[in-house]
């Protein structure tokens, strides 16, 4: 099955007396036979469904369809981006443990590490995402649980090579956990180049309207959660009636036990009706992609050759430093999202979003309209001015999100605004 067939269904061939579109349950209770069926989910909640706050119909066809879209084993959804990320760690991970992350990812999910992390009792190393193997290895400590990138982040756009970081991972017998939400599966599958978990915040490019907050997690399925480092999947868990779950679920023990264990606890699951929106996105998903990517390529090759422009950062430039990386990882394109910097710094930068008149100012990313932000008065305004040189933030830098607008349209909004930076 191919790609955009994948995004059509839901990882499964549909029957004549199923329904035209996924139907949205809207119900948080399930009805049983007798008491001991109750008991019997309860101690396997694999063999049917127990209560919304762990899983819907609705959400479960959604689940399903990113996993084959993935190429992994299993899928949870969350109610954001950002649930999905602490999920994706606090599943292999608790207070004395350790992670390591590169420095360039989205500012919230830098302050999720270095600070809320923190607080916990799970430490942080963050690396260059240029860094040597050495360095990389450097970095790990007897009790590094995981290492985490993005494909390509937010918004500094550098391109995660995601078979080195896999390689060192596994040497240290850690999964490597990539946040895949700019390219999304149509671009790049972070699982077939040695990703064992991978998240997305649904918010973005999955859903594509702006309408609905969400996040999944996908397991590959492939880490080797026996190999001594996570005794939490091969000891009895004695809050879910002494389940082993490398034994009672074998590859699929991760995203299991991230539902069983996470998802009762912390509740952070999205609604059936958000669930419905979600899927009306990921059918379209395949065909927007490629328009975002010839619609920002355009956009890129103009700014770069605008003198009131001092760099331009999009992967799929061959000005990039990313180039190469973005032509292994993403030779389909490099999703619509550009980072420059104007000239004039903060103030210009400021001026020149305040003058566009068909995009959109907002704290947002990824979406069918054309959108735009300032990095360092928004995303990753707690950052310190250490910390927005490592992420790679300019104060005069701008996140350019190209839409699906006529490219003439969102071009002739561009020059002028240029044109009002300058007086």
């Amino acid at each position: 099955m191919n790609i955009e067939t994948k995004c059509l269904h839901a990882g499964y061939t549909p029957k004549n007396t199923e329904p035209r579109v996924v139907p949205i349950v809207q119900s948080t209770t399930y009805v049983y036979d007798s008491t001991d069926d109750v008991a019997a989910v309860f101690d396997d909640p694999t063999k049917s469904l127990i209560y919304s706050r762990f899983e819907n119909p609705t959400v479960m066809a959604i689940e399903e369809k990113i996993a084959a879209l993935e190429g992994g084993i299993g899928a949870m959804c969350t109610s954001s981006g950002q649930a999905a990320t602490l999920c994706s760690i606090l599943n292999i991970c608790q207070a004395g443990d350790s992670i390591i992350s590169t420095a360039t990812v989205y500012g919230g999910t830098i302050n999720l590490f270095a600070v809320t992390f923190k607080k916990m009792g799970i430490e942080c190393i963050f690396v260059s995402p240029t860094a040597s193997e050495e360095e990389i290895r450097a970095a790990f400590k007897p009790n590094t649980k995981a290492v985490f990138g993005e494909t390509i982040a937010n918004p500094a756009l550098t391109v995660f090579d995601i078979e080195k970081f896999a390689k060192i991972a596994h040497e240290n017998n850690v999964p490597l956990i990539v946040d895949n939400t700019f390219p999304t599966p149509i671009l790049c599958r972070p699982i077939e180049h040695g990703a064992d978990i991978v998240i997305h915040s649904t918010s973005k490019y999955m859903d594509g309207h702006a309408v609905q907050v969400g996040g999944v997690i996908v397991d590959a399925g492939t880490f080797d959660w026996t190999n001594g480092k996570f005794p939490e999947f091969t000891e009895p868990d004695e809050s879910y009636h002494g389940t082993v779950y490398t034994q009672a679920y074998g590859k699929a023990a991760y995203i299991v036990k991230a539902r069983m264990q996470l998802m009762r606890d912390l509740g952070c699951y999205p609604s059936a009706q958000s669930a419905f929106y979600l899927n009306l996105g990921l059918e379209t998903l395949a065909v927007r992609m490629k328009q975002y990517c010839e619609n920002a390529m355009t956009v890129a090759q103009y700014l770069e050759s605008n003198d009131l422009v001092e760099s331009v950062n999009y992967p799929a430039l061959k000005s990039s430093p990313y180039y190469e990386l973005a032509q292994k990882y993403l030779p389909n394109g490099s999703s619509g999202v550009i980072s420059f910097v104007i000239k004039g710094g903060r103030k210009t930068a400021v001026k020149f979003m305040d003058s566009l008149k068909l995009a959109s100012n907002e704290v947002h990313v990824a979406d069918i309209r054309t959108c735009v932000l300032h990095p360092a008065s928004a995303t990753h305004r707690q950052l310190t001015d250490e910390q927005l040189v490592a992420a790679g933030i300019n104060g005069g830098m701008i996140r350019l999100s190209v839409g699906l607008e006529n490219i003439s349209d969102i071009l002739d909004d561009l020059k002028q605004a240029f044109k009002a930076s300058e007086n």
